[in-house]
Order: structure tokens, then C-alpha cells, then sequence
């Protein structure tokens, strides 16, 4: 079973930056294709970006050239590394599998944006 612990969030201004990290226990990590999802306040939760075991990613429409996702399987770890951060992306980011079925969620990291 994989069981996934994500860190890296914290408070930031407008147009700042923060690299998330997401550890795998397990090394069945590196025959996953990989997504971070992001829950806000009243809303669903909702996919960032994929990226597959070789390396291709896949990006929403709302993140697309401000966020990269980059995994290291050797690592079992996958990031995100988020710039010109925005005020609607605040919201607790989740690593996870990029399609269901998904394993169990961890706790997540909290991203807020604010001045």
C-alpha cells in the first residue's frame, strides 16, 4: 500500500513562490502516475497536475506556466514547485495517485496566499 505524507506549504504573499514535496513510503511509488490535487474552502476537491511514470505532465488550465510538477523515483518523492502564486490558489494541496482507484489520502499541505 502506498501511503503518501505531503510538506512544504505555509503562508505567502502575492507572486511568491513554494516548492511542495510529497514522500512515498513504499517502493511501488515509481510505477504510479503521480497528481497533486488542491481542496479550498467550500469547494471540491479539484486536480493540479499529473505526472505519468515517465515524465509527462499534465497541467490545469488555472496553474498552467506558473506551477511544475517533477518527480524523483529514485527519491520517491514528487514536488511541485508553485510561482507567481495567486490568492485563489489558496487551498490545502493533496498528493495522490493521478487517477482513481486512489489510495488513501494523507493530510495534506496548507497553501495560503495572502498579503
Amino acid at each position: 500500500q502506498l501511503q503518501l505524507v505531503e510538506s512544504g506549504g505555509g503562508l505567502v504573499q502575492p507572486g511568491g513562490s513554494l516548492r511542495l514535496s510529497c514522500a512515498a513510503a513504499g517502493s511501488i511509488f515509481r510505477v504510479f502516475d503521480m497528481g497533486w490535487y488542491r481542496q479550498a474552502p467550500g469547494k471540491q476537491r479539484e486536480m493540479v497536475t499529473t505526472v505519468a511514470r515517465g515524465g509527462s505532465t499534465v497541467y490545469a488550465d488555472s496553474v498552467k506556466g506558473r506551477f511544475t510538477i517533477s518527480r524523483d523515483n529514485a527519491k520517491n518523492t514528487m514536488y511541485l514547485q508553485m510561482n507567481l502564486l495567486k490568492p485563489e490558489d489558496t487551498a490545502v494541496y493533496y498528493c495522490n495517485k493521478a487517477r482513481a482507484p486512489f489510495v488513501s489520502w494523507g493530510q495534506g499541505t496548507q497553501v495560503t496566499v495572502s498579503s
